[in-house]
């Protein structure tokens, strides 16, 4: 279905009859992504499979979001189609999303994949890199005609940015600097329904220990290691994700 939010019009893949569940992806990704869990879910749920604006077949936000533009997204939705206590599943970026829909709706269960949402602590040599970016871009605008500005900007963009960003629109790459370093630390304990983790001990996005901290702050929460996976856990080892994701909703 196309659902059209503020003149965007965004895709989402709807299967199955039952109570709701909610399929957030990660950045970079699409709904593709979960596919494969979407069609075991949809033996027993309505499962809804999200194309985030600027992802997937869906339009790329007019302005410069954050999560919070993204969740209000997700909540009018919901609103509007009449979906009670859905479950949420996030994964990654699609993670914030869960934390922030979660800590201020009634939803019946959490999924927290390799989830983001907090601030990592960085080191010193990453805030050199950003701010001396910083510094170039307004050296280069100010002082060099655009188009020589704009190659050396890019030039030291390619060299010095995540794929993520280096792969994103120039809009994109806006929300991405914007929601990559918001701390939702604060809303964990705002969480009420039962919450279970789903986590890589391999994660270097998101590490092990975030998952930890999430399972500490929130009330009703569980954590399942993935060992040997990475930051797509629920992809490298699909058949662990899949016995646990039937059991955390009780499909048979």
């Amino acid at each position: 279905m196309t659902y059209t939010y503020k003149n965007i019009k965004v895709n989402i893949n709807v299967q199955g009859e039952g109570s709701p569940i909610l399929l957030l992806h990660g950045w970079g990704c699409s709904n593709e992504i979960f596919r494969n869990i979407q069609q075991v879910l949809s033996q027993n749920y309505k499962t809804f499979n999200f194309d985030f604006p600027g992802f997937g077949a869906s339009d790329e936000p007019e302005t410069v979001w954050g999560t919070e533009e993204y969740t209000a997204m997700v909540e009018q939705f919901v609103k509007e189609n009449n979906i009670e206590q859905p479950a949420l599943i996030g994964h990654s970026f699609g993670g914030r999303i869960s934390i922030i829909f979660a800590s201020r709706n009634k939803v019946s269960r959490v999924v927290l994949v390799d989830a983001a949402g907090i601030k990592p602590k960085r080191p010193f040599k990453y805030y050199w890199k950003v701010y001396t970016f910083k510094m170039l871009k307004w050296l280069c605008n100010t002082f060099l005609p655009r188009a020589k500005a704009l190659a050396i900007i890019d030039r030291r963009r390619k060299g010095a940015g995540s794929s993520d960003y280096n792969n994103a629109s120039p809009k994109m790459r806006a929300i991405l600097s914007k929601v990559v370093n918001e701390d939702l630390t604060h809303l964990l304990t705002k969480i009420k329904a039962p919450t279970l983790l789903f986590w890589g001990n391999q994660d270097t996005a998101t590490p092990l220990s975030d998952a930890k901290t999430m399972e500490r702050l929130i009330p009703d929460a569980g954590l399942v290691v993935a060992h040997g996976t990475g930051h797509f856990s629920f992809i490298e080892n699909a058949g662990l994700f899949t016995a646990v994701m039937k059991n955390f909703f009780n499909i048979k």
